[in-house]
């Protein structure tokens, strides 16, 4: 009987061993190896416990302060829509001592901005207190501030609202402020394990609330950008404008004109480069997934520009189509666009694919849109990965300052435009094919058209540029970038054949009236009288023969 209960009790023994084992090496030092840098004094380190959890850091019996990282604090959702983990060492007096992200999925990280830039960026927070107010970017009276990271503006927003908020809850927690002593450990407790294994208490996925006096932080971000998003939101009022008048715009060619390139100047330079609000498919994933897993406001907010730019896309993809913003707003296809117009200005030759392969290629996009949203469903990272098939980080957010394959295919579809009206947008831009799907549903057709349209006329096939008017005469709005030329010709009484007729009608009515008074003058009333067979009065003597 000893021997069969000793043979049950010996793999109990053996998992008790074993669980006593991982107690014992669960400390933090050995989850994250990195800690040793923080406290390069420390001897000892404890496990990861405690509401919110922290690790304690020894010298002998010296208290050196605590190693926390920021998933069990706190979860703010970044611009990946998934928070960044971040390993932070706080000394006694609450001052950081070392930080290191553990984990990230932000886009602009994976393809654009090095690893490098930002650890300098959260470096800058080594030295400063948890009880200070860090904001990022330009100074403001009663806070400290650090510097951003240009292109990444989102990503170092929830990074430093994620650290000020953390780092000051495990400070509170722990009593560590400026002037407090080092605690020391009693001889007892110092060879005693760690009361429980290091596995941090669950918290929410929920982005934890903000202190009462402290704003959140998409608030922040907007008061920052408040001259930004004023220039924005009367630029979309014009927008607006322009669409409501879109006729009266129409019969005045020439005013027309300067504003759609004065427009797509304001795309390409302010909201392309000044304010790096292009959109992209990124944003679409990102929103899709928010849906699936837990949609939050604050995520989005974050980024006023792209906030607002959404926003308005949304109401006018539901209203007009998805042209609205693939011919007004998009920067990179305002700067194919105007590239187009310098080509044609030195007489570039324009070369344009025969209709059957023309349609053949629209369907590249969607093609393009599928895979991206399937990988999307495995890996959102992966998926931003390959979004770098658009070339809108690399000119806009990286300003072409970047590995030589990246920028000669952003420049290639710039230049392929200048023989191919907009090339990219028409093809290959998943964005657009995403806006095209939406604006199937679109409530309003404003674009006019005239039963003659294709039947025989085809003005408006031939000229469009963007060759989304069919022979038969009906607009592809899937496919139109609501450019408003073919408005232009519908109300030009030079060019539209049916205006052309009733134009030439009118302007010989009053030569026919002019012709026919000047007969009755010449003839007398009864001159035009078939049933008078005497000669007019006025025909005595005249050599005109008016027959």
């Amino acid at each position: 009987m000893n021997r069969s209960l000793a043979r049950h009790l010996r793999p109990l023994l053996f998992l008790l061993c074993l669980c006593g084992t991982v107690a014992q090496a669960a400390t933090v030092d050995v989850l994250y190896p990195q800690v040793r840098e923080f406290f390069p004094a420390a001897d000892r380190f404890g496990a990861l416990e405690g509401d919110p959890p922290a690790a304690a850091v020894w010298r002998g019996q010296r208290l050196l302060g605590y190693v926390f990282q920021t998933f069990d604090v706190i979860r703010i959702p970044a611009y990946s829509g998934k928070p960044i983990n971040t390993l932070v060492g706080l000394d006694t007096e609450g001052r950081i001592v070392g930080l290191r992200i553990v984990h990230h999925e932000e886009p602009i990280l994976a393809v654009g901005i090095s690893e490098k830039e930002l650890r300098a960026f959260i470096e800058q927070y080594v030295g400063k207190s948890a009880h200070d107010s860090i904001v990022v970017g330009a100074p403001r009276e009663g806070h400290v501030n650090v510097d951003t990271i240009s292109g990444a503006t989102i990503t170092v927003m929830v990074e430093n609202a994620t650290l000020n908020r953390a780092a000051r809850a495990v400070a509170e927690a722990r009593g560590l402020k400026p002037g407090a002593e080092a605690v020391k450990l009693p001889p007892a407790a110092a060879l005693a394990p760690p009361a429980k294994p290091a596995v941090a208490k669950p918290v929410s996925k929920q982005a934890a609330p903000a202190p009462a006096t402290e704003e959140p932080i998409w608030a922040a971000v907007w008061r920052q950008k408040t001259f930004q998003i004023a220039v924005l939101g009367a630029a979309l009022l014009l927008l607006t404008a322009v669409l409501v008048f879109q006729d009266w715009l129409a019969k005045h060619p020439k005013l027309l004109l300067y504003v759609r390139d004065g427009y797509l100047a304001f795309t390409l330079f302010f909201i392309g480069w000044y304010t790096l609000a292009q959109l992209s498919v990124v944003n679409v994933l990102t929103f899709v997934h928010s849906i699936m897993h837990g949609f939050q406001w604050e995520s989005f907010l974050i980024d006023p520009m792209l906030f607002i730019l959404w926003s308005f896309v949304a109401v006018t993809i539901l209203l007009w189509g998805r042209g609205v913003y693939c011919g007004w707003l998009c920067p990179y296809g305002a700067l194919q666009e105007l590239t187009q117009q310098v080509a044609r200005r030195f007489n570039v030759p324009q070369y344009e694919f025969p209709e059957v392969v023309h349609e053949r290629l629209w369907a590249v996009k969607y093609v393009i849109l599928i895979v991206l949203f399937g990988v999307s469903l495995q890996s959102l990272t992966q998926s931003h990965v390959l979004a770098e098939v658009e070339p809108f980080k690399t000119t806009f957010a990286m300003r072409f300052q970047r590995e030589w394959p990246f920028v000669l295919y952003a420049v290639g579809f710039v230049a392929v435009s200048a023989f191919n009206r907009k090339f990219f947008c028409k093809y290959l831009c998943p964005l657009g094919a995403a806006l095209a799907i939406v604006g199937r549903y679109r409530i309003f057709d404003w674009l006019r058209r005239r039963k003659e349209c294709g039947k025989p006329c085809q003005i408006c096939h031939n000229e469009c540029e963007v060759r989304c008017i069919r022979p038969t005469g009906e607009i592809n709005v899937n496919e139109c970038h609501y450019c408003l030329d073919c408005q232009v010709t519908y109300w030009n009484s030079q060019k539209c054949p049916p205006l052309v007729d009733m134009r030439r009608r009118r302007e010989r009515a009053p030569r026919a009236r002019e012709m026919v008074r000047g007969m009755e003058e010449h003839l007398g009333p009864s001159g035009l009288d078939p049933t008078d067979d005497k000669d007019p009065p006025g025909c005595a003597g005249c050599e005109r023969r008016c027959d």
